[in-house]
């Protein structure tokens, strides 16, 4: 028996992986929460008698997929979409994937995410993911909801009640931390110390002189509650695009090995970063690297083989790949394992 909230979720899943537009995304995710407060028994008699689409939240399309798999069909639009978004990667690239135990750079809807922090934990469950890092937003970047300490807070309450219910996997908590212009993280000391795992990210003036920008990143990677260095250059290669941030990377990756920071290999298709010259000089400095898909809807969490055909492709070491570790490895290494 099919289950057509399933059917329609694995559909929006697709869409996401193939960066298809949001608004097509919702419709999927829309509908699904719509069956979900329907007895299969209605669903049934509403499909007989072809009104369906007469339910708010779901629309012609939705109705058909609904209809299809009731009847125990693979859905016709869901055969359509599996293949889309799928880059062909090389079998070491594919092997290193199968290393991987999580995510350290994940987003919710309580910053500038599209899904519940339960719907991402499910997705990266079911990718295989024994957890996944938690990594909203900080207060400064107000453009993506960031997250005050008081909602980061209460996000650490909520994210304990769910991994009650999860368990065995877990969501570890997490920031993505802006990087103030004078390299400090941009939350309370107090909290970082707290999280499981501080990624650290420049997001603004990010065209600012290289002289400026080298000890701006180096005092956010001396900063001991830095655990990941987020997307080094903060570039965009689709689109209007953006060029890459300046700064002195053999200074920036030799502090990275100094204080024991990641390297993180961003695998969003519009990032892809650091550069592959940029990623080889980190692995050349010793740095540890973090493969991650800074996911901000479930489907885009199985970008992760973008990431890991470059690490290939740049001789990254597995051993130095945090999220190859066990959670338990990862929270000795951050200093955090008491907590975990």
């Amino acid at each position: 028996m099919r289950d057509p909230a399933a059917d329609l979720r694995r559909i929006a899943f697709c869409l996401e992986r193939a960066l298809e537009p949001s608004y097509r995304v919702k419709a999927f995710r829309t509908a699904a929460s719509v069956v979900d407060g329907l007895e299969r028994a209605e669903l049934e008699k509403r499909a007989t008698a072809g009104s369906l689409a007469e339910l708010s939240g779901i629309g012609k399309v939705t109705a058909t997929v609904i209809t299809e798999s009731l009847a125990g069909e693979e859905p016709v639009y869901l055969r359509r979409v599996e293949s889309m978004g799928l880059t062909p990667v090389a079998q070491q690239a594919d092997d290193l994937r199968q290393l991987l135990k999580g995510d350290c750079h994940v987003h919710s809807d309580w910053s500038d995410g599209g899904s519940p922090i339960e719907e991402m934990a499910i997705a990266a469950r079911d990718l295989g993911h024994d957890y996944m890092v938690l990594t909203d937003h900080s207060p400064r970047l107000t453009v993506a909801r960031g997250l005050s300490p008081e909602r980061l807070r209460e996000q650490l309450d909520v994210v304990a009640e769910i991994n009650e219910r999860l368990h065995p996997f877990r969501i570890l908590t997490g920031i993505e931390c802006d990087i103030n212009l004078d390299g400090s993280l941009d939350q309370e000391p107090e909290l970082l110390e707290r999280l499981d795992l501080v990624v650290a990210s420049v997001h603004s003036k990010l065209r600012m002189p290289a002289d400026e920008m080298t000890p701006r990143m180096v005092a956010a990677i001396s900063n001991p509650h830095t655990d990941v260095l987020g997307h080094c250059t903060g570039r965009l290669v689709t689109g209007k695009g953006r060029p890459e941030s300046e700064f002195d990377a053999e200074v920036v990756f030799a502090a990275c090995a100094q204080f024991d920071v990641a390297v993180e290999i961003n695998s969003r298709p519009e990032r892809l970063d650091p550069p592959k010259r940029l990623l080889r000089l980190a692995v050349e400095a010793g740095c540890k690297v973090s493969i991650d898909t800074d996911a901000h809807a479930p489907g885009q969490l199985s970008w992760q083989p973008l990431g890991c055909e470059r690490a290939v492709l740049c001789g990254v070491d597995p051993v130095q790949i945090v999220n190859a570790w066990s959670a338990d490895e990862l929270l000795s290494w951050t200093g955090r394992a008491a907590a975990g």
